[in-house]
């Protein structure tokens, strides 16, 4: 599930890349039960590999996060 998450939701990926340590306790504190081998297999994921698996994904996939691409046109 989050390996799924971070491929198609940018705003989750975005703050994971950032601090992953933080956004997994944020998990946890939800009720996502995690194991501390996977909490550390997880943070341990190359950011330039989850990036690069992301942005191959048809687009049609993706959730986009509209606070990281303002409006440029001004509408």
């Amino acid at each position: 599930m989050i390996i799924g998450r971070l491929a198609t939701d940018e705003g989750f990926r975005r703050r994971f890349l950032d601090d992953p340590a933080a956004v997994l306790d944020e998990l946890r504190g939800q009720g996502c039960e995690l194991s501390p081998v996977e909490v550390r297999a997880l943070t341990a994921l190359d950011h330039a590999a989850i990036t690069a698996f992301a942005e191959a994904l048809d687009r049609r996939l993706q959730k986009v996060d509209f606070n990281s691409h303002p409006n440029e046109g001004g509408n």
